[in-house]
């Protein structure tokens, strides 16, 4: 492999990627549905859909497709959200440890997500991540979110690295789509937030992986 493709920054969805932010993004769904008197949700019902955004998760509830109820719920949820961003959220295992061997490597990393800067900084800094990442790219830093490669560009810039320098890793279709067409190798993350009709194995990934113990072992493969 020559030197200005050889694998320099590992780039992850943030969302059921690195972080699982389910219990923090599903807490402020239900107090805020409940304040117009709708039953809570259950967890596993919502969860697969957060990859999707936090108007999937409220169609998901809702009886009706009311679209004022729909938007007067996702501010009361959003709002909700931002004051409690990282109450419950944390690191998915081994994550911690795949971070430090990315670093002690000399390699960068930072994240690529659909998540809008209101959250993200707040998130990152909760996790004390935010002073590590070589790029942090919101779902509203560039014009265009994944899956257009857009961010994966820009995060390119940030990291000054090439594109086939990175290997870009999520648990959505999107993200891998973005990943390919920015030039990246790929991984899905099938710990992640997957919806029953999703099949990883279809999305063109270079690689399917079950936990982040197995990028390290990928990692711990290259020159």
């Amino acid at each position: 492999m020559s030197a200005d493709s050889s694998l320099s920054c590992i780039l992850f969805d943030l969302d059921g990627t690195l972080a699982d932010t389910a219990p923090d993004l599903i807490a402020a769904l239900n107090r805020s549905i409940q304040k117009y008197n709708f039953s809570a949700v259950e967890y596993q019902r919502i969860k697969p859909l957060i990859s999707h955004g936090a108007m999937a998760m409220i169609k998901q509830c809702l009886p009706s497709n009311n679209e004022e109820l729909q938007a007067e719920i996702l501010k009361l949820m959003l709002d909700d959200y931002q004051q409690n961003i990282a109450q419950q959220t944390q690191l998915y295992q081994g994550m911690e440890s795949l971070l430090i061997y990315i670093e002690n490597r000399g390699l960068k990393w930072g994240v690529v997500t659909n998540k809008r800067q209101r959250f993200t900084q707040p998130l990152m800094s909760a996790l004390d991540l935010t002073n590590r990442a070589a790029c942090i790219i919101s779902g509203d830093t560039t014009t265009r979110t994944k899956p257009h490669p857009e961010p994966m560009l820009a995060a390119c810039r940030d990291a000054k690295v090439k594109p086939k320098q990175c290997l870009y890793i999520g648990d959505a279709a999107h993200d891998i789509e973005a990943g390919k067409a920015a030039g990246m190798k790929t991984m899905a993350a099938t710990w992640g937030y997957l919806k029953s009709e999703d099949i990883p194995e279809q999305w063109g990934a270079d690689f399917l992986i079950d936990s982040p113990k197995e990028i390290l072992a990928f990692l711990e493969n290259q020159p």
